[in-house]
């Protein structure tokens, strides 16, 4: 036993030499981020930081501590934002289109006006976030939480939702055309005045969901739970709807389901 101590120790202090040194780098990798001289800044400790209309396209973010940054209106087309912290960061009006964002934390984050077409943000917590009006076109969220998110008049034609969580969501007026909602939560969501032409909700949950106004034509409903949801207004026309749960939903004749 005693042979092992020594070898340990020094473990111990190699340990201690390399955490003490990763510190300044990180400092100096944020200090040139700041000063526009690098484009990558891993896991670096950015929260509240300036950058606002700031040209970041392509840049390396992963793992970064954003939260409370200033971005409105800056540049991340394409950039990697994946497991960042973006928490009550400011991104309105961003451009992160092609932006991969998976895992990331942007709970609270507002992202008004923003365009994240094609943007994977697969696995993303975006738990309250005020997304009022962004372009989600062809993204991909699947798994992603969602809940009582601001989603109002937002465009998701083509994107795929796939188990993502949208419980409590505002999605009053968005655009949602052949978007793969398969297996998603939308219980208690706002979707009057939303367009789901032709989108995939099979085995999805809209449990007690305001379908108002809904546009469902040819959407696939097979297997969804309907249990309590209004669908006055709704037009089906075309959908598909095996095994739907329809058990007191308000159908689009104004009569209670049994």
């Amino acid at each position: 036993m005693p042979v092992f101590r020594p070898v340990k120790a020094l473990g111990a202090v190699l340990l201690a030499c390399a955490a003490l040194s990763s510190a300044p780098a990180q400092a100096d990798d944020a200090a040139s981020f700041l000063a526009g001289q690098s484009k990558t800044c891993v896991k670096c400790s950015l929260p509240g930081a300036p950058l606002k209309q700031k040209d970041l396209a392509g840049d390396d973010l992963t793992g970064a501590d954003l939260t409370h940054a200033v971005m409105h209106r800056a540049k991340l087309g394409g950039a990697k934002l994946d497991g960042a912290n973006l928490t009550d960061a400011n991104l309105n009006k961003t451009d992160l289109k092609t932006a991969s964002l998976v895992g990331a934390k942007a709970e609270n984050a507002m992202f008004y006006g923003s365009d994240l077409s094609a943007a994977n943000l697969s696995g993303a917590d975006l738990v309250n976030a005020k997304m009022q009006t962004a372009l989600l076109i062809r993204a991909k969220l699947d798994h992603a939480r969602i809940a009582e998110a601001m989603l109002t008049a937002v465009r998701l034609d083509d994107a795929s939702l796939q188990g993502a969580d949208l419980s409590r969501t505002n999605l009053v007026e968005a655009s949602l055309r052949r978007a793969n909602l398969a297996g998603a939560n939308l219980d208690n969501a706002g979707l009057v005045g939303a367009v789901l032409r032709e989108a995939n909700l099979k085995n999805a949950k809209l449990t007690e969901a305001d379908l108002y106004n809904t546009d469902l034509s040819g959407a696939d409903l097979t297997g969804a739970d309907l249990s309590g949801a209004r669908l006055t207004g709704a037009i089906l026309t075309g959908a598909v709807m095996t095994d739907v749960k329809l058990t007191g939903t308000l159908m689009p004749d104004g009569t209670v389901h049994d």
